[in-house]
C-alpha cells in the first residue's frame, strides 16, 4: 500500500519544522556555553564581592565608557547616569543606569552584558549587576539599576578604555511572568 506523496511531504516538512524549532530553542544556551568557553563576545566574569581584594593600582587610571541598547520590541527607556567614570584597576566601583517601561502593562526585560575590546573583557568583573536576573518593570515604573565592578589589576598596560555595554531584551514568556509578578491593583510601584 504506497502513502499519498502529498502525505509523506506533509509529514518531512513537519519533521523537519520541529527539528528546526528545537535546534532555535537550543541555540541560545549553546552560544553561551561556547563563549564562556572561548572567552568570545566581551562577555565578562562575576566575582564575589569577599573575594575583592581592595588594592588598588593607584599609578594607572582606566575610562570606563558605559552604553545602553534596547531592543527594539521592549518598550523600556534604558540609559546610564554618566556615559563615563575613571577607574583605578583593583578599586570596588559602581556604577548606575535607570530603566522605565513606558508600556501600559507589565513587562519582563533581560540584559545582556559585553565588554569591549574583548581582550579586556576577562579583566572586567562584576560583584553585583541587574544582568544576572529578568527584570520586571510595572507599567510606568522606573528603576536605578546599579552595576558593582572591578577592573582586574592585570589587565594589560595597553588598554586605557573600556566600553560596559548591556542591551535589554524583552523576556521569554513575558506576558505570563509579568502578570504573575505584578504587585496587587492599587499600590503604586512608581518611583
Amino acid at each position: 500500500m504506497t502513502q499519498d506523496p502529498n502525505k509523506r511531504l506533509a509529514l518531512k516538512l513537519l519533521a523537519v519544522t520541529i527539528v528546526m524549532f528545537g535546534f532555535g530553542y537550543a541555540l541560545v544556551p549553546m552560544y553561551d556555553v561556547f563563549c564562556e568557553a572561548v572567552g568570545l563576545n566581551g562577555r565578562t566574569g562575576r566575582i564575589a564581592e569577599a573575594d575583592v581584594s581592595g588594592e588598588a593600582d593607584l599609578d594607572r587610571t582606566i575610562t570606563v565608557t558605559f552604553d545602553s541598547n534596547v531592543n527594539p520590541s521592549l518598550p523600556w527607556k534604558f540609559a546610564p547616569a554618566q556615559r563615563s567614570m575613571k577607574v583605578h584597576p583593583g578599586r570596588l566601583m559602581e556604577a548606575v543606569y535607570y530603566a522605565e517601561n513606558t508600556a501600559d502593562r507589565p513587562v519582563v526585560g533581560r540584559a545582556v552584558p559585553s565588554v569591549a575590546p574583548a581582550k579586556a573583557a576577562a579583566y572586567f568583573n562584576k560583584t553585583e549587576c541587574f544582568c544576572f536576573t529578568e527584570q520586571v518593570l510595572a507599567a510606568g515604573e522606573r528603576r536605578e539599576m546599579p552595576v558593582r565592578f572591578i577592573v582586574d589589576p592585570d589587565i594589560p598596560a595597553g588598554v586605557t578604555t573600556l566600553t560596559l555595554s548591556y542591551t535589554f531584551f524583552e523576556a521569554p514568556g513575558n506576558h505570563d511572568a509579568a502578570t504573575a509578578a505584578a504587585e496587587p491593583e492599587g499600590k503604586d510601584r512608581r518611583s
